[in-house]
Parts: C-alpha cells; sequence; structure tokens
C-alpha cells in the first residue's frame, strides 16, 4: 500500500534560512553535517570526511559521506525568487579548442 505524502511544516526558504548544521559522533570523533540543497532538490545535512578505524589493530582509512535528507522536501515548490538560470551560450560564439595531445597520456590545456 502507497504512503500519502505529507506537506512539511516549513518551506524552501524557510529551512535555507534557519536550518542548523548538526552534530554526529561516529567512532568516538564529532563532524558537523551543514544544511544544504542536494542537486536533486532535496533539502538536508551532509559531511564528506575521512576518519581512521582500527581493526585487529591495523589503522585502516575510511570515507565518511553522510546525507541527511528531508523527508518530501525535494517535492517542496521553489524559492518565489528561484535559482538563477545559467544564460545560454551565444549562437554565433565559436566552440572552445579541442585539446592538443603532448604525448602519451598527455593534453595541453
Amino acid at each position: 500500500m502507497a504512503k500519502s505524502k505529507a506537506s512539511l511544516p516549513i518551506t524552501r526558504a524557510q529551512f535555507k534560512a534557519h536550518a542548523k548544521p548538526l552534530t554526529v559522533v561516529i567512532n568516538g570523533k564529532e563532524y558537523t553535517a551543514i544544511a544544504k540543497e542536494f542537486s536533486t532538490g532535496s533539502l538536508g545535512w551532509n559531511i564528506n570526511d575521512k576518519l581512521q578505524v582500527e581493526v585487529d589493530g591495523q589503522l585502516v582509512v575510511c570515507q565518511v559521506g553522510l546525507n541527511l535528507t528531508v523527508v518530501g522536501s525535494k517535492d517542496l515548490p521553489p524559492d518565489p525568487a528561484g535559482p538563477t538560470a545559467p544564460a545560454a551560450p551565444a549562437a554565433s560564439a565559436p566552440p572552445p579548442p579541442a585539446a592538443t595531445p603532448d604525448g602519451p597520456g598527455q593534453a595541453d590545456f
């Protein structure tokens, strides 16, 4: 049975203006999750970092990638001002020059 989507009690603008960073503890280390709007349009918090974890007396490096997503936030209407779309390139603008290889595995940019 499909669940109905509950409307959120805040707007996108309210989240952006008032969402505070969150403290998350992983393996005894504190991280700060920063409020953000994801590329999908969802709102939430994010942490990207690395940490060392001991396994059988050896330290291994682990990548931390944590998203806390506000359920249903992708469906919020855009801000009234909305994000400004990048300007379209002029029709008469020439394409950028192609990279010229300098040798195996190298390119001139």
